[in-house]
């Protein structure tokens, strides 16, 4: 490859007659034929799903979609109130917000999972046993390095996230369940089991999971949830025009907030008799 050439993409092209997306004709083949998400899933792994990938794939986005006024959609909300003609910028305020405890578990059990399936020499013929000590090996290592173990626990659903017997469900019907959901679920008990702490496994988790069992690269399962999470955004920005909050909210807080300067700020009066002398 010359210096000249090394500008390569096979993602998307142009020309004044045509637009071409991985190598297909996106008005002929494409638009009207194939759905939103079999075309990022394409993207994302260089083929088309089956349909019965395409059918799990979406259960995942759609499980992501919203979780209600979370910190998420707070930022996006207020960012809204501040600027309200930058739609972009209150939808990328809340995806700035999608990071280790919101969204980001998603990736982070993906990766998780995927780490232990390839150092355990996992597949879909793994038996119980052989998951199960994998599972206790890496919940162990996990605690004892003071890290938490992804995909488990959440903040509101104590005990059962919703989603997660539905994308089993689901990943199961359309014969894609392989060793991550199989594994996450042999972690949930291996955690059990050391730590003391019943935790349950999470929608974020149990997506990520379902993820990396149709071959999707973990280390991209964030972005998908961050894709699943801008409809939600937009709709939350649309309800924001028509029944605003923000404003009402900011000014709670500031009736509520009590000011205490911290002590490194020091005395200022005191301060400004050093000055004087």
């Amino acid at each position: 490859m010359s210096d000249e050439d090394y500008i390569r993409s096979g993602i998307g092209h142009s020309t004044p007659d045509t637009i071409t997306v991985c190598g297909r004709d996106l008005a002929g083949e494409l638009m009207g034929t194939v759905p939103f998400t079999s075309l990022a899933f394409l993207l994302a792994s260089g083929r088309m799903p089956t349909a019965g990938e395409g059918r799990v794939f979406d259960a995942v986005l759609v499980s992501l979609t919203d979780h209600g006024l979370t910190p998420i959609v707070l930022a996006a909300r207020l960012t809204q109130t501040g600027a309200p003609e930058s739609l972009q910028g209150a939808i990328a305020a809340g995806l700035l917000g999608g990071g280790s405890v919101f969204l980001g578990p998603t990736e982070d059990t993906a990766r998780f999972l995927h780490a232990v399936v390839a150092e355990a020499g996992l597949d879909g013929d793994s038996g119980e046993a052989e998951l199960a000590a994998a599972a206790e090996g890496a919940v162990r290592a996990r605690i004892d390095g003071g890290d938490r173990v992804p995909g488990l626990g959440h903040p509101i659903h104590k005990e059962l996230d919703p989603r997660v017997p539905r994308v089993y469900e689901i990943a199961r019907e359309e014969g894609t369940l392989g060793p991550h959901l199989r594994l996450l679920e042999a972690v949930r008990a291996a955690n059990e089991a050391v730590s003391g702490r019943r935790l349950p496994i999470n929608g974020a988790g149990a997506g990520g999971a379902a993820l990396a069992d149709l071959g999707l690269p973990p280390d991209l399962a964030r972005g998908f949830a961050l894709l699943a999470r801008v409809a939600g955004l937009i709709g939350h920005l649309a309800e924001e025009r028509e029944r605003p909050i923000g404003m009402k909210l900011y000014g709670e807080v500031d009736r509520r907030m009590v000011y205490e300067p911290a002590d490194r700020y020091g005395d200022g009066e005191r301060d400004r008799d050093a000055d004087a002398r």
